[in-house]
């Protein structure tokens, strides 16, 4: 299975993918993406099973990426990990029709809680 992840930090993506890992997720291939607009192009390329995006990124923000990819049609599992989580966020997020927001600093446990549904 394929994970996608798309954060501007790279620092930030090897925090999530070590944590994907903690969480029991060691088997599955994990693409990175910059930004949301490469996130769109690699998600439309490689077809991930399951998608975790910050909200907070250049050309293209994490909110703008779910919702060109649910305009495309494609309903893959979306997640974000971003350190705002404010209610009208996480209504926003539901709204187009994210599956979780998690918020940083996170725990393997939190990965597991949201993404074991989407994961085997």
């Amino acid at each position: 299975m394929k994970i996608l992840i798309a954060d501007d930090s790279k620092a930030m993506r090897s925090i999530v993918v070590r944590t994907l890992r903690q969480a029991g997720y060691s088997g599955h291939k994990i693409i990175e993406a910059e930004d949301g607009a490469q996130g769109l192009a690699l998600a439309r390329d490689e077809e991930p099973d399951l998608i975790i995006s910050d909200w907070n990124m250049p050309q293209m923000n994490g909110l703008e990426f779910l919702k060109a990819l649910r305009a495309d049609g494609v309903e893959t599992p979306f997640g974000f990990v971003t350190t705002e989580a404010s209610p009208e966020m996480r209504v926003m997020a539901a709204e187009a029709g994210a599956a979780f927001l998690i918020t940083k600093p996170f725990t393997p446990e939190d990965f597991q809680q949201h993404c074991d549904r989407f994961l085997d």
